[in-house]
């Protein structure tokens, strides 16, 4: 029986993915998730190298309401929600906002770079590690967003492609919320205020 030369290259790619996918999904599997956030967790801080080089930890940006953004250059979504994250960090930047995305593909830094100015990039673009992935639930699907209020606390994980004005609602929730130390402070003045008995 002979077979022909396409055949054997389709079932080739077929094996390699499957392959493929079966490694990755055993790395996923294997790896050990920190924790598992839910709304109001407090956001992991991390520690990643940014395209110029610095060193950005997730706390650098405290008191700011953040959307956490991790994504991929072969991910199709993603391409279609950066000019968003574009618009808003122009839109609401001013105003306490900061869109961080962070890379979570094997595309070499010089071709991420290439990338994000392409795509107009406004904020700072992450090197992701698996490990940062894995302190946020393990990243199963890309796109992925963490929306996460002034306090640090994270108000929702967005999976997939949502409306851009369901990402800008949750936007705006977040700029509404008040940084941890003014919630402290707000506190201590209210008992100040109240009469002792």
């Amino acid at each position: 029986m002979k077979r022909s030369p396409l055949t054997l290259v389709v079932v080739a790619i077929v094996v390699a993915l499957m392959l493929y996918v079966g490694f990755h999904m055993a790395r996923r599997q294997g790896a050990r998730f920190s924790t598992h956030l839910t709304e109001s967790s407090p956001a992991p801080d991390f520690s990643l190298p940014s395209l110029d080089g610095k060193t950005t930890h997730l706390s650098d940006f405290r008191g700011k309401a953040v959307l956490l953004n991790f994504w991929a250059t072969w991910c199709g979504p993603c391409k279609i929600e950066m000019p968003w994250f574009v618009d808003f960090q122009k839109q609401y930047g001013s105003q306490g906002l900061q869109i961080v995305g962070i890379a979570m593909d094997d595309a070499s830094k010089e071709d991420i770079a290439k990338f994000a100015k392409d795509m107009g990039v406004n904020y700072p673009i992450l090197l992701g590690k698996e490990s940062v992935g894995d302190q946020y639930g393990g990243v199963p699907a890309l796109p992925e967003s963490f929306v996460i209020a002034r306090n640090g606390k994270i108000l929702d994980k967005i999976i997939g492609l949502r409306g851009k004005g369901e990402i800008e609602d949750e936007i705006k929730t977040a700029l509404k919320t008040q940084p941890a130390s003014s919630q402290a402070s707000a506190s201590e003045n209210t008992q100040a205020a109240q009469p002792q008995k």
